[in-house]
């Protein structure tokens, strides 16, 4: 355990110093987040009634969607994992005592966390400030933003947990590009990172709300901006745990097959 805590403290520390790269991210978020904002205050202004989510609800949704961007997005994959599958660097990986899944999963994990933390506190404090009706508001109550925390942390494994499997692809094709494009735009859509999955229509939502991806973001945006309250936000914690246990499982056994059968060429 020590090991993967030394891993996850070098990896955090070496991501936090990319600082003038986090300006240029909160500039495109904010510019992000106002147009996705007033996209939504148009349709709803235009027919309040036709949606499933109140519009305050839907600008926390987008505000935290921003602020939380680095922890969620399904886009954003490790170039160092991928070249040392494809250009052979993975040998000096497997002749050191540590198991290979679990370093790139803490290694994921931290650069997606300190990412996050060099965005999303400027972000919030903006999104509060703003007048209403762009206004971010606060959770319902002080159980659901445990809650909220609790989700986040979920959906921050179980992201990281189906990146592996993207990871763990490259061992069986020639190049990561298609697979990593293909996981990328399906997983964002189907995870209510371009439209909350609640203006899915039915029966498409119902399948949606079964898949891995919404175990995602969306989850603890939801139950943070009220949308998922309760009970029901035990249960989709539940939920996220239960997919992520899952993936966790095939991509144990994916990389242990994919070793077994691995060739380095070159000398």
């Amino acid at each position: 355990m020590s090991s993967y805590l030394a891993i996850f403290r070098i990896r955090f520390a070496n991501s936090l110093q990319y600082r003038a790269a986090a300006l240029a991210g909160m500039a495109t978020q904010f510019a992000w987040g106002f147009m996705e904002i007033l996209a939504f205050l148009a349709f709803y202004r235009a027919k309040p009634s036709a949606f499933p989510m109140e519009f305050s609800q839907t600008v926390s949704y987008i505000w935290l969607q921003q602020a939380f961007l680095a922890l969620f997005m399904m886009w954003f994959f490790e170039a160092e994992i991928f070249d040392s599958i494809a250009k052979g660097g993975i040998s000096y990986e497997l002749v050191r005592p540590i198991d290979l899944y679990w370093r790139w999963f803490v290694q994921s994990s931290a650069n997606r966390l300190s990412k996050t933390v060099l965005r999303c506190l400027p972000i919030l404090i903006v999104a509060f400030l703003v007048p209403q009706p762009l206004r971010m508001s606060p959770p319902p109550d002080g159980l659901s933003f445990v809650l909220f925390l609790i989700s986040a942390f979920c959906s921050l494994c179980v992201v990281v947990a189906f990146s592996m499997l993207v990871y763990i692809s490259t061992f069986y094709t020639l190049s990561p590009v298609g697979v990593r494009i293909i996981s990328a735009v399906l997983a964002d859509f189907l995870a209510g990172a371009i439209v909350p999955l609640p203006f899915f229509p039915q029966p498409f939502r119902s399948i949606a709300e079964a898949l891995p991806f919404a175990a995602m973001q969306n989850m603890p945006l939801r139950i943070y901006s009220g949308n998922i309250v309760g009970v029901h936000a035990i249960w989709g914690i539940g939920f996220q745990i239960l997919w992520l246990v899952i993936l966790v499982v095939i991509g144990r056994f994916g990389i242990k097959h994919a070793l077994n059968k691995v060739v380095i060429q070159g000398g």
